[in-house]
């Protein structure tokens, strides 16, 4: 609950900044340009506190109940009476180049949003991870390619990968373009070697939502083996009858000792409908392994279930989703510090790397919506307000770098979508704007309303389709 109720104020505060300054666009331009700009609200529905500007206008400004969002609400004589002395700053009777301007400023104000919020993480340093190879898989396209665990990617194509992120933006490139990526990789021995990865025709397979990696037979980071901790218990199942709580450790099952989640997954999978025993260790202080001396023993009756004709054990529990730093051992812990990858720039270098990144983000975006339009790209990678949501809580439990992340994304990714030429969106919006500039005459409201019909009905399709999805990752 404590989950669901961070990420349900993770997305009203990144939605309701990030539309309230796509709207402030809108304002800012409009106002500059001389139209008149008769309220600015932040947020939707009743106002909550409301106050006129000083401006000559005396233009309304609104706190609505509805956080998500804002508007902004300018003269227009499609929309009621105007004084004849104001008719002139009436929208509809504005030159269509600054229409246009004062439509492209929304979106505009999202990606210099997006702009400040690199620059800000560039200068304040983001944290990543070099991209450590932890395991490649027998068969895999990693393999072939003569990948090995333990690498370190050094360059794709050329470019620099300091971080994963860096690695995985130059693989989705290489997809789109449909080409064989050559890689400079450092192996666990130090020497360095080239090798190329070959993903061509696998754009659709491996732009399949969370496919990348193991499409490729790729384990990113170190492979940590997951203690034999129970995570979570569902409601009801077998694991509850027996009194399994989350934190328990399992110590044995069957007298025979487990070390690992896998470990002991698997030597339940292999018992359906018997009875086990279990030896359970329970308030274990943390930084300690349990001591097998202090256990408390349990008898569980494994349930069944089918899968591929099998019938296969099921208890009801789930993993640790998070290993505690305290319990991994030295080793690993050692590897993972020496991994640790920082971009940390000047203030004024940071202005250009704020730009390069924004516009790679917005490549990236607009590459993938043109091949999901001809199909080489599942649909199924449009999100809707439940993963984002989901994803707004994830980076804000990351920590203010990673949310600031996720805001620049979702900004870029709501900028492109306003361009986008649907007519109750400002994309369409502008296509209107540009028929009339060439036509010399407003367009009738017969087309302006099928318009609107149309980009209605679009807009709803979309909607659905991206709660269909989100449902779909839930239920899955």
């Amino acid at each position: 609950m404590l989950d669901i109720g961070l990420s349900l104020i993770a997305f009203i505060v990144a939605i309701g900044l990030l539309v309230s300054v796509h709207e402030f666009g809108h304002f800012w331009v409009a106002r500059k340009l001389g139209f008149k700009v008769q309220r600015f609200s932040i947020g939707f529905g009743k106002p909550i506190a409301r106050w006129r500007g000083r401006d000559p206008d005396r233009t309304e400004y609104w706190i609505s109940s509805l956080p998500l969002g804002g508007y902004v609400k300018m003269l227009d004589e499609r929309e009621g009476d105007v004084p004849p002395a104001e008719r002139h700053r009436a929208f509809n009777n504005r030159p269509p180049p600054q229409r246009i301007a004062v439509l492209l400023a929304g979106p505009g104000f999202n990606f210099l949003f997006a702009i400040a919020a690199y620059w800000l993480l560039f200068v304040t340093g983001v944290p990543g991870v070099k991209p450590y190879i932890g395991e490649v898989s027998t068969g895999s396209i990693a393999e072939s390619a003569g990948l090995r665990a333990g690498d370190v990617i050094e360059s794709i194509d050329g470019e620099p990968t300091e971080t994963w992120e860096h690695a995985t933006l130059a693989i989705l490139d290489g997809l789109l373009d449909d080409s064989a990526l050559q890689l400079r990789v450092r192996g666990a021995d130090g020497a360095v070697r080239d090798v190329q990865l070959d993903v061509r025709g696998r754009v659709s397979e491996l732009t399949e939502p969370d496919a990348l990696f193991p499409g490729l037979g790729i384990r990113p980071g170190p492979v940590v083996p997951m203690p034999a901790v129970v995570g979570g218990v569902v409601p009801g199942s077998p694991a509850e009858q027996a009194g399994l709580e989350p934190g328990d450790w399992i110590v044995s099952i069957d007298g025979m000792p487990v070390e690992t989640f896998e470990q002991w997954a698997e030597l339940i999978r292999e018992r359906p409908g018997e009875r086990v025993e279990l030896r359970v260790a329970r308030d274990v202080p943390a930084g300690l392994r349990p001591d097998p001396a202090q256990t408390t023993t349990l008898i569980v009756q494994v349930g069944e279930v089918e899968a591929d004709g099998q019938r296969i054990g099921q208890i009801g529990v789930s993993s640790l989703t998070r290993l505690p730093a305290e319990l991994l051992p030295p080793e690993t812990m050692s590897l993972i510090e020496s991994l640790r990858a920082e971009q940390r720039y000047g203030v004024v270098d940071s202005i250009g790397r704020a730009f390069g990144k924004t516009w790679e983000m917005s490549a990236l975006t607009v590459r993938m919506l043109g091949r999901m339009v001809v199909g080489d790209v599942s649909m199924r990678n449009i999100s809707g307000p439940i993963a984002i949501a989901g994803y707004a809580g994830e980076s804000a439990q990351a920590g203010l770098s990673a949310f600031l992340s996720f805001l620049a994304i979702v900004s870029i990714s709501l900028g492109i979508l306003n361009l986008l030429p649907v007519p109750i969106l400002d994309g369409g919006q502008i296509v209107y704007q540009v028929a009339e500039w060439i036509k010399g005459t407003p367009l009738s409201e017969r087309a302006m309303a099928l318009g609107q019909q149309l980009g209605i009905l679009l807009m709803i399709l979309l909607m659905g389709f991206v709660f269909y999805n989100d449902l779909s990752r839930v239920f899955s």
